[in-house]
Parts: C-alpha cells; sequence; structure tokens
C-alpha cells in the first residue's frame, strides 16, 4: 500500500486494551500514520479544542479521521458526535464509530449524528487487522480527506 503521507489517526475509547490492540493492528496492517489517544468524551473534545492537558502547542495535531467509541465515561460517544458535527470549526473530520455495539438504533442514531461510518469491533485480533487493513485502504488511499488546516 501506498501511503501519501501519515494523517493522524486520533481514537477515542476508554478501554486500554482496545487501545493497544488497536494500535498493534494498525502496525501489523503496515499502516504508518501518527496514532493518537484519549480515554472518553470529554478529553476528545479538550484535544479537539487545545483545552487542559492539550493546550500546549503541537500536543494535539489535528486528526484527519477520529475512531469513536460509543461506551464512554464522562461524555459517551454519541454526545461527542453530536457536539463535533455541530462546530463549524471540526464538523468536516471524518469519524468512523468503532464500538463492540451491533444494535440498529446505535447505528441509525450515529448516522443521524453524523457518523462517516460505523464499525462494530471484531472479536478476534486477526478480524481487527482485517478492519484497520480496510479502514487504512479506504481513508487514507483512495478518499480524498479534507486539509489539516480548516480553510477559511
Amino acid at each position: 500500500m501506498t501511503q501519501r503521507s501519515s494523517v493522524v489517526i486520533l481514537m477515542a475509547d476508554d478501554d486500554a486494551d482496545d487501545r493497544e490492540l488497536t494500535r498493534d493492528a494498525l502496525a501489523e496492517s503496515r499502516l504508518v500514520n501518527d496514532l493518537h489517544f484519549v480515554e472518553d468524551g470529554a478529553a476528545l473534545l479538550d484535544y479537539l479544542h487545545h483545552r487542559g492537558a492539550y493546550s500546549q502547542p503541537g500536543s494535539a495535531p489535528r486528526p484527519g479521521v477520529i475512531l469513536l467509541d460509543l461506551n464512554m465515561p464522562r461524555k459517551d460517544g454519541r454526545e461527542v458526535l453530536r457536539e463535533i458535527k455541530a462546530d463549524p470549526e471540526l464538523r468536516d473530520i471524518p469519524i468512523v464509530v468503532l464500538t463492540t455495539s451491533r444494535a440498529d438504533q446505535d447505528i441509525a442514531q450515529s448516522y443521524d449524528l453524523g457518523a462517516n461510518s460505523f464499525i462494530s469491533k471484531p472479536v478476534t485480533f486477526a478480524g481487527l487487522v482485517e478492519v484497520m487493513r480496510g479502514l487504512g485502504k479506504y481513508w487514507f488511499d483512495i478518499v480524498e480527506l479534507p486539509p489539516s488546516t480548516p480553510v477559511t
């Protein structure tokens, strides 16, 4: 797979094991990207707005894609999705819901709130590697992502 350039991936997931498995799956998929993690929806919004722990210049580069879990503490993925897609500065960032849910209601609501894709987390590492390969092929080789700095 040829890589145009490294894309910042921001993953919001409260499960440390899922974060580590995703990091390993991306590496196994040979995706060369800048991967950042946050543990809940409130931290995701802090990251995107450069607040708190993310206020230092360069500590929170604008993501090309957000991988978003739905069920997180403090502020869940649905609330965050709603806020990001309502914000003119952030709404063009593609959001891929990556969650354990397979519920029709979660799928429909995620798309209604502006998710660009909905993926149920695979139960095996090999399955996760395949998902990351597909995600990488689609988001980083096929589609054109918005510029890393908003166009005004």
